[in-house]
């Protein structure tokens, strides 16, 4: 076998990106079916195909960097720049969500009133349990935060109570915006306001159970000595996500909950 006479790295082959890819097409496709009251089924398949992608995709890197020793650090570099832009990609994914809410709200038709949000429809609080959830992905910030400054000072105790405080807040954010639907006025199908509230929101709940699963490996990880203080992109990785999810969060609250209740129309 030949000397690897460099510092990057060659991956092998690999079924997991088309696969992937089939898998968030079952998985979307499923959902418009279930919006037309088609069949609920498919949805739950994509998603299961989905998340089993994640897992073995995930286990092959992770035997990379850390059985293979493949991470050098000039990989990592590239590794820092692919997750900048799948998170610069993740923006423009939102943007389209507040570009549609902002069009109908700044420019209601005649047909909501020309009022936003349109005759009819009761909103949330902004200040009961959207607030309380803003808090709660505050304060998860913070703890995972702790965990990598913990990790980057070899706190290995202190990482793993910062994962776990930060996991415990991520699935308390998910049980209190599945309360918040299931007390919903409106329904997903009861006009644009509906619409756009919940494809904005819903979406943005997706990324926080993708990134609540992110730093729950994290945590399993941490328990399997897989992170060094200068070798653990992957907390890194899952760090960054979770900040990005917590911004958006704010930009959902002050727009959609806050700013949202009621907004004078431009003519």
């Amino acid at each position: 076998m030949a000397t690897k006479g460099h510092d990057y790295h060659l991956v092998d082959p690999s079924p997991w990106p088309i696969i992937g890819a089939f898998s968030a097409l079952v998985m979307t496709g499923g959902l418009v079916l279930y919006m037309h009251d088609v069949t609920p089924w498919v949805a739950p398949i994509g998603l299961l195909m989905v998340l089993y992608t994640m897992f073995v995709w995930w286990r092959d890197v992770v035997k990379e960097a850390v059985v293979r020793k493949d991470h050098t650090p000039v990989v990592q570099l590239g590794l820092r720049y692919g997750m900048v832009l799948f998170i610069a990609s993740e923006v423009m994914f939102f943007v389209a969500w507040f570009w549609a809410y902002y069009n109908a709200a700044l420019y209601p038709t005649e047909a909501m009133g020309d009022v936003w949000p349109p005759k009819g429809v009761a909103t949330f609080d902004p200040w009961d349990l959207p607030f309380l959830n803003t808090l709660i992905l505050l304060l998860s910030s913070t703890t995972v935060t702790w965990a990598h400054h913990a990790l980057r000072h070899g706190d290995y105790k202190g990482l793993k109570q910062g994962l776990w405080i930060t996991v415990i807040l991520g699935a308390l954010f998910s049980c209190v915006q599945a309360f918040e639907y299931s007390h919903a006025a409106f329904g997903f199908r009861d006009g644009i306001y509906s619409s756009t509230f919940f494809m904005a929101t819903g979406f943005h709940g997706f990324h926080v159970l993708v990134g609540t699963i992110f730093l729950t490996v994290c945590l399993v990880r941490s328990y399997k000595n897989h992170f060094t203080p200068t070798h653990h992109f992957g907390l890194e990785a899952a760090a960054w996500y979770w900040h990005f999810v917590d911004v958006v969060w704010i930009f959902l609250f002050i727009s959609i909950y806050w700013w949202g209740e009621g907004v004078p129309a431009v003519h």
